[in-house]
């Protein structure tokens, strides 16, 4: 059982694998129209922040799959070489509170400006979705996966670069295993890659007696401190959640997410033939959150050459909301290690010329690859598993917790 309230001192530094990827052809998105909140808009405008902003650059769809309509908003087209970033909320959120802070800062939006963006609302959770009818059954977590390729295949993107919190990590790692090949690479924030035991699931039909649902919700979001100090944000996010988020829908989310199976990962030669996260991976959690005994878990299982460990002091139980500029800062990084390099405007400057923000394609990333970008055949390229300094001393552990 974890213990709340421990303290873990945190190391520097930022170290990232560097990978190479193929190019993406000029596409066309069909059917857009543009983002609007319609009888919401008063609702929204009584709200904070991180609801409020609009960008009449986004458009809204209505996705056909083989599990029912899926709503994704999109912005932008391709641009030279690069996949999409497609975004998964977490339960009890949809794309709006779960990532308009991070994806509105401002350094953010430099980096965001040269991908396209597509964010995805699990069935029934956006804004204004109507109830779902009595004896609907909600989409299993590996079926809310299988439903993604149909929103790659819509938009024709070859492949993406996955931004998941919570239940929309645990959706994309299962993507991502089901599909590695749609897949670039994964941010993956509070994911427990864990089912629940019978002690979890009684636990949480307690918790469902005698609270009600958004502060259910809140106990998963929120690490205790946050919860009993009662902070301005806890008390938004539980209006948020009971006025924004249909309940009835939320309620099937909930429940499904919690009778989640284990996601079914092990770390390769721990087992023989261990299944696990072919991509690049940053594991993103708040000190003491309530994710982050299953994201070190996670952490245990996954390719310790591909992955990156960001434990982030001082941001609690949503570090994507509290602390944007250090993930804003370690996702950059992390595109670097895949083969971008970004010039950002850099606002601690005084005086002189800024470099124009631009985000470039390396022609070959800094480690050793078995392919360069500029590779004939097409293929995307794979990445090696030794660094340039580290010959002679065996493979290095991109594994670490880092602070940025």
């Amino acid at each position: 059982m974890k213990v709340l309230g421990h303290k873990i001192e945190l190391l520097t530094g930022l170290l990232l694998h560097d990978l190479t990827m193929a190019g993406l052809q000029e596409l066309r998105f069909p059917e857009e129209k543009p983002l609007l909140r319609g009888q919401d808009a008063a609702e929204l405008e009584n709200s904070d922040t991180f609801l409020l902003a609009v960008d009449t650059d986004w458009k809204e769809h209505d996705i056909e799959t083989p599990y029912g309509l899926l709503h994704v908003v999109i912005r932008g087209s391709p641009k030279g070489n690069r996949p999409a970033i497609l975004t998964y909320h977490d339960v009890g959120l949809n794309h709006k509170l779960c990532f308009n802070t991070f994806f509105n800062f401002e350094d953010m939006q430099e980096i965001t400006k040269h991908f396209v963006v597509c964010h995805v609302d699990a069935p029934g959770q956006q804004v204004g979705a109507s109830q779902f009818p009595q004896g609907y059954q909600f989409p299993s977590m590996e079926q809310l996966a299988a439903m993604l390729p149909s929103v790659v295949q819509h938009f024709g993107f070859k492949y993406v670069i996955g931004i998941g919190v919570g239940a929309g990590a645990y959706v994309l790692a299962k993507f991502a295993l089901i599909f590695p090949d749609l897949v670039e690479g994964l941010v993956l924030i509070n994911i427990d890659p864990n089912g629940k035991g019978w002690i979890d699931w009684a636990a949480t039909k307690l918790s469902s007696l005698t609270s009600t649902l958004p502060d259910t919700v809140l106990s998963h979001l929120f690490r205790q401190e946050e919860l009993v100090s009662n902070t301005e944000l806890v008390q938004s996010y539980r209006q948020q959640i009971a006025n924004v988020v249909n309940q009835a829908n939320l309620q099937l989310f909930w429940n499904m997410y919690n009778s989640r199976r284990d996601l079914d990962i092990n770390r390769p030669g721990t087992v023989p033939n261990a299944k696990t996260l072919r991509c690049p991976v940053m594991l993103v959690v708040g000190d003491n959150a309530p994710a982050e005994e299953g994201v070190v878990e996670c952490n245990s299982k996954l390719d310790p050459t591909t992955t990156t460990f960001l434990k982030m002091a001082d941001s609690g139980g949503l570090p994507q909301v509290t602390q944007p500029g250090k993930l804003t800062e370690a996702f950059k990084y992390f595109l670097q290690g895949m083969g971008y390099i970004a010039y950002l405007k850099d606002r601690r400057l005084s005086g002189g010329a800024v470099p124009s923000a631009s985000m470039t394609r390396l022609a070959r990333s800094r480690t050793s690859s078995l392919t360069s970008a500029s590779s004939v055949d097409g293929s995307r390229p794979q990445a090696c598993t030794h660094s340039e300094s580290s010959e002679g001393l065996g493979q290095v552990n991109h594994t670490m917790e880092v602070s940025c």
